[in-house]
């Protein structure tokens, strides 16, 4: 004997029971994994609202500069 069941179904019980015992000490990874991606997309969105506000500023100091040229009506 190889130390293996001769049932098929039952080696494959016990395959599923091995891979569910490794994966008990694992839900901690599971959990801190998501804290650097929300720590990542929420960069991502002050980074966006810091553009918005820089165009905001260049979009005022373009009509500035059309007004002082008067190339719009004022």
């Amino acid at each position: 004997m190889t130390g293996q069941p001769d049932n098929q179904i039952l080696s494959l019980l016990l395959d599923i029971r091995d891979s569910m015992q490794r994966m008990e000490g694992k839900p901690d990874e599971f959990f801190r994994r998501p804290s650097p991606l929300a720590t990542n997309r929420a960069q991502v969105h002050v980074d966006l609202a810091a553009h918005a506000a820089r165009m905001d500023r260049m979009d005022e100091r373009l009509d500035r500069i059309e007004k002082r040229f008067s190339l719009v009506d004022a």
